[in-house]
């Protein structure tokens, strides 16, 4: 009889066991989504536009970015189509791009006093200028800002690590909450109808399941963008060596100015510094000019659209640098301004380990590294990612209580949120902003507890 009674006990004890934990899971999970829903519906819209920025800007801006092919003609000297920008934009060049294909424009970059940075399109065939825009200006640029909330401020940026964070920690407690237990619906097929919260629900976990692995993958490679965590990794990867990998920068002076202030650059040479030109002993050192420049870097055999940065002051370089879709035609060459020698020439196979890992991890985030396949995947998770938010806030809607947030219950022995404070410790360790998001969250979390302990007592 005691032993009967003993198991039963145990029983018992295991069951309540099982109730508090899934409800202490229920309820980190539902304080993650309250916080990261948002900004995942946001991200995975904008990300999803982003993914074909290319196509979208080639019809958006075609009166800018496209141009008539002239059968057998020649395209004019790269100094004629600057000469022509700075005709229709007075100011100073800083910037050549090369058109990427034969029905696209050159741009060039001319920095100006009163409007800072305008790209005016030339049409590469007759030297005619196309029009201008603000630097950057183009409508997927714009779209480029608000995905990495750079348009809000640099201390928004550093929502990013702590959103990220916390869409791990949805998806792991999401995947707890759906696992089946026995049940026979609702895991990966849909019960009920869209009236009723069934339907919903079903239709957040099993969209949830497919895209969870794209969450997750997105949130870690997303990371070298943030503003804490992605910062200072970066230094501490690339820092050294003036940002460049032991062996591949030669022994020649070095500038202070690094290699972002150019222009757009990827994650591993953010800290990278420029190479200083060394004028020649004459009375008159002339620098070699962008016709010669562009000739030297095309003999190199740099892919099509690379960028040519034009020297700044008498020790500046000519810095021409491609990131196309394929990672291994990356490359960064820079150009003493009076021999035209190659000062350092570095492609993504000099990057180190840690570097090559994270630009393959943001090269396929954005879509590029297995091309058209690449991006229609990725659309496909934005899009289900939208679907699985929309339907975790009617399933919120039609369960919460009136007037009430709708919290899910407390378990009744609070050992059960051992495993959030757990956590919380990995997650301060890893990525210092999510762990003070999750301490404060946890704080608050026992603030309200007691709270509402004590009006129950009242």
């Amino acid at each position: 009889m005691t032993d009967v009674s003993l198991g039963r006990t145990k029983d018992g004890a295991a069951a309540r066991s099982a109730t508090d934990l899934y409800r202490a899971v229920w309820r980190w999970h539902f304080y993650a989504g309250l916080l990261v829903l948002p900004f995942l519906v946001s991200l995975a819209i904008t990300g999803g536009l982003y993914l074909f920025r290319d196509e979208i800007d080639a019809i958006v801006h075609a009166d800018l970015k496209r141009v008539e092919i002239a059968e057998g003609a020649a395209p004019v000297a790269p100094s004629a189509m600057v000469a022509a920008a700075l005709r229709a934009v007075p100011g100073t060049a800083v910037k050549y791009t090369d058109p990427t294909d034969p029905g696209a424009s050159a741009e060039i970059t001319v920095a100006t006093a009163e409007k800072g940075k305008l790209a005016v399109y030339v049409d590469p065939y007759d030297g005619k200028v196309l029009g201008s825009l603000p630097d950057r200006g183009t409508v997927m640029w714009t779209i480029r800002t608000l995905h990495s909330l750079k348009y809000f401020g640099t201390t928004a940026r550093t929502l990013i690590e702590i959103a990220g964070g916390w869409a791990i920690l949805l998806v792991g407690t999401g995947l707890y909450l759906w696992w089946p237990r026995g049940k026979g619906g609702g895991v990966v097929t849909l019960r009920g109808a869209p009236r009723n919260r069934i339907f919903w629900r079903d239709l957040h976990a099993v969209t949830g399941l497919f895209v969870g692995g794209f969450i997750v993958f997105l949130a870690v490679t997303g990371m070298p963008w943030s503003g804490v965590w992605g910062g200072k990794v970066n230094e501490w990867a690339n820092g050294s060596n003036f940002g460049y990998p032991s062996g591949v920068r030669t022994d020649v002076p070095m500038s202070d100015v690094k290699l972002a202030e150019t222009g757009q650059t990827t994650w591993s040479l953010e800290q990278a510094k420029l190479p200083a030109s060394t004028a020649p002993a004459t009375a008159d050192p002339t620098p070699i000019g962008i016709d010669r420049a562009i000739a030297v870097v095309e003999k190199l055999g740099l892919h099509r659209g690379y960028a040519l940065a034009l020297p700044a002051g008498a020790t500046g370089v000519y810095t021409a640098s491609v990131y196309p879709d394929d990672l291994s035609q990356q490359r960064v060459v820079h150009l003493d301004q009076y021999s035209g020698k190659p000062l350092l020439d570095m492609s993504y196979a000099d990057y180190g380990p840690l570097g090559r890992a994270l630009e393959w991890g943001i090269n396929t985030h954005m879509g590029q590294e297995f091309g058209l396949l690449n991006q229609i995947v990725l659309a496909l998770a934005c899009l289900a990612i939208v679907v699985m938010s929309v339907a975790a806030g009617v399933m919120w809607w039609k369960r919460r209580p009136k007037g009430s947030l709708g919290v899910p219950p407390l378990p009744a022995d609070a050992r059960a949120f051992r495993g959030v404070i757990a956590i919380l410790i990995v997650g301060g360790i890893v990525f210092p902003l999510v762990g003070l998001s999750l301490l404060v969250m946890l704080v608050l979390d026992v603030g309200f507890i007691r709270t509402m302990a004590r009006s129950t007592v009242g």
